[in-house]
């Protein structure tokens, strides 16, 4: 049997991951995300280990494929093949938490900094005039409790139950699982490693995210030892700076720089970027000879996740569609607007190509 679409590309060193965020459930949007970057032509989409997020996304990666079939002469259309991933957590993580603060101790001359400072836009004054966070928007980027000036908001972390939701997502079908884990946590992860190892076969991939941290090596040695014999592909998501690829350039040296500490470790396993890639990601990579086997060496990633900056650059697309349904009274689907799919495509497209066809 011949190698699977996003497989290939891992081994090519040209895989791309749309991250949605392991906490967002803002379903409008995450449908318009993975429609756009499943179309233009990514091998993974990332979403949250909820059954409402699960569902949409599959929905639109169908119509991905249905409109990949029937516009093959358009210049975007690729393979709308994506696997679906989704997020489990061994610990207390920044991408498994939710802010929330009480508006009535605000006070009433605050300028409001963490309103505008949040990119899913989910702290808001709804239409009965309370303000506070939108729960379902908030992907725990915690931007919002650094600016406040009176240190009123607060986060809830939440840890995902494995033994319940992995037979629940591998009913539903999907393709691959993440493990976001840190240093320190050998018992912990030995636990969720226990509630998943039964369930890994009927999965296409296994990725493993962890920040760099004193012991880091040794920790992913002991990770890579409790998982061995793996029966399926492996990926280490080096996660350098966590949810910040929207903020500057900058950013993605943290995420190369902690790529090139695994590389060099040669532990078995594919090594992906993600935490604070954006769109000089690529050209770095290129610029220090990592991006592709060189000649003389075959250390190289095989791929980069994109997440903030990946939401961000559609973010104008996502919130014309918003408008426009609220104006409506109801809910506009992305390829119903053939001016707002275009100009989406195009977005997601221009992303793409400067990995796959650098």
């Amino acid at each position: 049997m011949s190698a699977s679409y996003p497989l290939q590309s891992l081994r090519v060193g040209n895989w791309f991951k749309l991250i949605c965020g392991a906490s967002f459930q803002d379903l409008p949007a995450i449908r318009t995300l993975v429609l756009a970057y499943a179309l233009a032509g990514a091998d993974c989409i990332d979403v949250s280990a909820d059954t409402s997020v699960i569902i949409v996304a599959k929905a639109a990666i169908q119509m991905a494929k249905k409109l990949e079939y029937s516009q093959r002469h358009q210049k975007f259309s690729r393979k709308a093949t994506p696997w679906l991933m989704v997020s489990l957590n061994d610990g207390e993580d920044p991408h498994f938490r939710k802010a929330y603060f009480d508006s009535q101790n605000c006070p009433s001359n605050c300028f409001r900094p963490c309103e505008t400072i949040c990119p899913p836009r989910a702290i808001i004054e709804s239409e009965q005039g309370n303000f506070g966070v939108l729960e379902s928007r908030c992907y725990g980027c915690g931007r919002c409790i650094r600016v406040c000036p009176y240190q009123l908001i607060k986060s809830n972390s939440y840890l995902i139950s494995s033994k319940e939701i992995i037979p629940l997502i591998q009913g539903i079908g999907v393709d691959a699982i993440e493990i976001h884990t840190q240093v320190g946590r050998e018992n912990q992860f030995k636990q969720l490693w226990q509630a998943i190892a039964p369930w890994i076969s009927s999965f296409e991939l296994l990725s493993i995210s962890c920040p760099d941290g004193i012991g880091f090596v040794d920790y992913l040695y002991f990770l890579y030892e409790t998982i061995s014999p793996l029966p399926i592909p492996l990926i280490w998501q080096t996660d350098g700076r966590p949810m910040s690829g929207d903020i500057g350039k900058g950013t993605t040296h943290a995420a190369i720089k902690l790529a090139q500490k695994v590389l060099d470790t040669q532990i078995p396993g594919f090594v992906q970027l993600a935490g604070g890639t954006n769109h000089h990601t690529v050209a770095k990579l290129r610029e220090i000879g990592l991006l592709t086997p060189s000649v003389s060496s075959t250390v190289a990633v095989s791929g980069i996740a994109y997440g903030s900056y990946a939401r961000s650059v559609l973010s104008p697309i996502v919130r014309q569609l918003e408008t426009q349904s609220m104006n409506l009274n109801h809910q506009l689907a992305l390829e119903n607007q053939p001016n707002l799919l275009l100009k989406a495509l195009k977005i997601a497209d221009s992303l793409i190509c400067s990995l796959k066809y650098h």
